[in-house]
């Protein structure tokens, strides 16, 4: 038996295929997302943009699957958010977006924090959440052992992680920490910097062994010396108690694992009579609120936690309404923000 022909240039499907949301959102000339907002009524969509989509819906008759639609008319529009039980930025900030996305779309977010590292304590937390009758299930992932349940969960409903892994999979969502951290070291490097050493979060963190990753990868891609890293804890105090013992010398950088260490080391490198960028540069990573007003201000790697926060929201969406149609996404982007911690070898 031949294969059904893929959507012709009228963005109508082959013979023997029914329209999906990907076929709506070719013909209507607008993204898969956006068409999601339209059936589901959302806001945010323009006048215009709704009546294209809701023509093209109409010109290829489609409709979600029998089991998505069964699925939407029990619907309690409220999600469970599973968080990490610790303060630290990112995980705090991506919570926070994703809550904000979620109202946007009309629903309730039920947020329950566990033990970060505790798999039987994120799995209790599930069935929790289970028997409030949720429609989906979000969890930010920071650990290894975590994940991995994650990936073992085989529940009736959506669940969606936000998750820096190496390997992907349609229901994980995350920003590219690894891209990050080679950011990071290649503006050292391009400063003349030719011995980098590494501040890393925990050893059990998945944006810690990203990071690691990505550091080591640079360096070895300029066949410059590959150091131990120095593993902290994320926090300010594990970030000066590391600083305090390193080894510096002229023309050494340190990339740092978050914003927060960083702030730690500088006070270290401070007390211990050393300038930041004249000794020694340094740059970290998450861009807090709170790195433009450093002394210096912090040369560090931006993530765009706000629109990983709606693409979370798009993904539950779509794993309601068309799961058959998910697809892998590219992580995120980071951005470098250059600032005054850093400066060229020469200078």
């Amino acid at each position: 038996m031949s294969e059904p022909r893929r959507a012709g240039g009228d963005g109508k499907p082959g013979p023997g295929r029914t329209a999906n949301i990907f076929d709506v959102a070719r013909l209507a000339g607008v993204s898969h997302q956006t068409v999601s907002r339209v059936i589901n009524d959302l806001p945010n969509v323009r006048p215009s943009t709704r009546a294209r989509v809701e023509q093209a819906i109409a010109q290829l008759q489609y409709s979600p699957s029998p089991a998505a639609r069964a699925l939407v008319t029990r619907r309690t529009r409220s999600i469970g958010l599973v968080t990490p039980g610790i303060s630290d930025y990112g995980p705090t900030s991506i919570a926070m977006h994703f809550n904000f996305a979620a109202r946007a779309a009309r629903y309730n977010v039920e947020t329950v924090s566990a033990p970060s590292e505790d798999p039987k304590a994120i799995r209790a937390v599930v069935d929790g959440l289970l028997r409030q009758r949720v429609d989906a299930i979000v969890l930010v992932v920071v650990d290894i052992a975590v994940l991995e349940l994650v990936r073992s969960l085989d529940l009736r409903i959506p669940v969606v992680a936000a998750a820096s892994a190496p390997r992907r999979s349609p229901m994980i969502v995350s920003i590219d920490q690894y891209r990050g951290a080679r950011t990071a070291v290649r503006h050292l490097v391009e400063l003349g910097h030719t011995r980098i050493l590494h501040v890393a979060g925990p050893r059990t963190a998945l944006d810690a062994v990203e990071r690691v990753r990505g550091w080591r990868d640079e360096l070895a891609g300029h066949r410059l010396e590959i150091p131990e890293p120095l593993f902290g804890d994320w926090s300010a105090a594990s970030g000066h108690r590391l600083g305090s013992g390193l080894d510096i010398e002229p023309g050494v950088a340190v990339f740092v694992g978050n914003d927060h260490m960083t702030i730690g080391l500088l006070s270290a490198l401070r007390e211990r009579g050393l300038q930041v960028p004249r000794d020694v540069s340094v740059v970290g990573f998450d861009d807090v609120p709170e790195a433009g007003y450093l002394f210096p201000p912090l040369t560090t790697i931006r993530q765009d936690f706000a629109t990983l926060g709606e693409i979370i929201m798009q993904k539950v969406l779509i794993a309601v309404e068309e799961p058959d149609t998910l697809t892998e996404d590219i992580p995120l982007p980071t951005r470098l923000v250059v600032r005054q911690s850093t400066r060229a070898v020469d200078d």
